[in-house]
């Protein structure tokens, strides 16, 4: 096809940062044309290339799009709809370094959100921001400094210093439990160097890898389908029958980690990967090995830095002792601030170069999924389960639970807790006990959001349900995400539905009518109600609201939209908020 370009030229750094993303341009034209496999087989360095000029320069311009787009035989078109499509590409010119505030429920219970101002070098610039995924240092905000070393720089809370992030990244702030010796998932945070992958040996690391060499594929399958160990993500798809799945595909195949956690209150992989990072890359490895796969790619969300720069490493490392390289090996790709593509077929796309969008099923990922290929999907916490139930053998790790909901499990513990943080339980756990865990509620306790944003909430008379997946439904709930976010009286509950609904709306990929014009629609009923303005009666207007979060349901392509009114719901249905 033949590409159309303006006359917009790149500067030397933004060619320099494109470069160093592709390598040298080997010669170039001022006319590209290319058709067929040559030009597909450069569409997925498209996100890694926008990186690259968004953190040299601090946005894509016109001209560096315009070079990019040469390089990869893109239409720049189309590439600027990529970029756009993302919220930490900015296409129009922007001040090299950019505070993020963290706009989004567990910081504004903090004190947080849209009216705390970040102020860089003297020049105060800033915009809110969905959740950042910090939620145990509420209220947190995000530095984003175009050419620096290390690129981006996280600190929290907002008027943390910048040179107090290393100790602001201790075990112990994000994990209070660190160290506690009945610890499964979480028993090396705290005692390990998480770059070290010698200290990482010298705590059981690859072992299990051993043993599934010893086991061969088919065995360690039937152990992770012995195991019943249930996807973490809150879809709670048993995991043997993903493996096996992919196992009995043609190749090639891939085996993706879904790492892009970014369900407001959730932050249990982000500690994973920070604190433990070398067990995600072992349990890639193993299912490689047991599904027949050459290559793996980590999809990180790019609010992440200091979890992208660990991995970073620790794959170097990995290949450096020989795990990885020859028969399987791992590419890192970072997010860029899309909440949808969590699902993993728009992560897919993001991969693949395009916006961010889900796919319809079927096909399915393990029939049809990566570049049109069977694929396995797991996220970041079920991964770190698999070294850990094939030590324990199968039938050992299924006798810690009932055999539905089995095995050790992390809670997000955020909000009017005392001791916020990632919490690891057995299932079963009632909810009560887990605030209790996190030290109890700071205050009177109103209601407390389980799951996430996608998820509900529930009163203080159904705080001892169970926190299993069938416990939650009986309650009309979800585990979802494992968010526990206590709320105390001082919150305004009609504002906090209000910016779930904001939330939801915004994250929408307007992919399917349903959800954008549903997901707008609710935000606007909703701040009727909140403002005392209701069209009609108020009972109508929750009536309307109730309609429309059935019509995202029953009609909306993923789970975005089917789980977008579900919060809202829930509250509407336990308390009576609006009158």
């Amino acid at each position: 096809m033949d590409l159309h370009f303006t006359q917009d030229e790149a500067s030397a750094e933004e060619i320099s940062a494109i470069d160093s993303a592709l390598g040298a341009a080997e010669g170039r034209s001022d006319r590209t044309a290319a058709t067929g496999h040559a030009a597909r087989s450069k569409r997925h360095l498209l996100l890694p290339v926008l990186h690259a000029i968004q953190g040299e320069v601090g946005w894509v311009s016109p001209g560096a799009l315009n070079y990019a787009c040469k390089r990869l035989n893109v239409p720049p078109a189309d590439a600027f709809g990529v970029a756009d499509f993302y919220s930490m590409f900015a296409t129009e010119p922007t001040p090299r370094a950019v505070t993020l505030v963290c706009d989004d429920i567990a910081c504004r219970v903090k004190g947080g959100g849209g009216d705390v101002l970040g102020d860089i070098s003297g020049e105060p610039w800033h915009k809110t921001s969905p959740c950042l995924g910090l939620c145990e240092r509420a209220p947190a905000s995000l530095l984003c400094s175009a050419g620096s070393e290390y690129g981006y720089l996280v600190h929290a809370p907002v008027d943390a210093e910048v040179d107090a992030v290393p100790d602001m990244f201790r075990a112990e702030i994000s994990t209070p439990q660190a160290g506690q010796p009945q610890l499964k998932l979480l028993a090396r945070v705290g005692k390990v160097a998480p770059n070290s992958l010698s200290d990482y040996r010298a705590h059981g690391g690859f072992q299990a890898l051993d043993r599934a060499r010893e086991l061969g594929p088919a065995g360690v399958i039937e152990q992770v389908t012995k195991s019943t160990l249930l996807g973490r993500g809150g879809a709670a798809f048993p995991a043997g029958v993903k493996w096996k799945a992919v196992a009995e595909a043609a190749g090639p195949k891939y085996v993706v980690c879904n790492a892009d956690e970014s369900e407001p209150g959730t932050f249990k992989d982000r500690v994973i990967m920070e604190a433990d990072p070398y067990v995600v890359v072992e349990a890639m490895v193993i299912a490689a090995f047991a599904t027949g796969c050459k290559k793996g790619y980590i999809y990180i969300r790019g609010e992440y830095p200091l979890a992208t720069k660990t991995l970073q490493y620790v794959i170097k490392a990995t290949r450096a002792a020989g795990l990885l390289g020859a028969d399987f090996d791992i590419e890192l790709r970072r997010g860029a601030g899309a909440y949808i593509c969590g699902e993993e077929t728009a992560l897919f796309n993001s991969i693949e170069g395009f916006r961010g969008e889900p796919r319809n099923k079927p096909p399915f990922p393990t029939q049809s999924g990566l570049f049109g290929r069977p694929t396995l999907v797991n996220n970041v916490e079920t991964l770190a389960n698999v070294p850990l139930l094939l030590l324990e053998g199968g039938d050992e790790y299924a006798s810690i639970g009932t055999g539905r909901s089995a095995g050790p499990k992390l809670f997000c513990l955020s909000g009017h807790v005392a001791r916020p943080g990632v919490y690891e339980a057995e299932f079963g756990i009632t909810v009560r006990e887990l605030i209790d865990l996190a030290g109890g509620e700071t205050g009177r306790l109103q209601a407390v959001l389980v799951g996430g944003a996608a998820g509900a909430f529930i009163s203080p008379d159904e705080l001892d349900t169970p926190f299993t997946f069938e416990g939650m439904r009986e309650i009309g709930a979800s585990l979802g995400s494992a968010v526990v976010m206590p709320f105390d009286e001082t919150v305004d509950l009609r504002k906090i539905l209000l910016r779930i609904a904001e939330f939801f709306r915004d994250e929408s990929c307007g992919q399917c009518v349903p959800c954008r014009v549903g997901a707008v629609r609710q935000e606007e009923l909703l701040e009727r109600l909140v403002n005392e303005r209701p069209l009609g009666s108020v009972e109508k207007e929750l009536q309307l609201l109730n309609e429309l979060g059935q019509v995202m349901r029953d009609a909306s392509i993923c789970g975005l939209g089917q789980t977008a009114s579900s919060a809202v719901e829930s509250a509407l249905k336990r308390f009576p908020i609006f009158k």
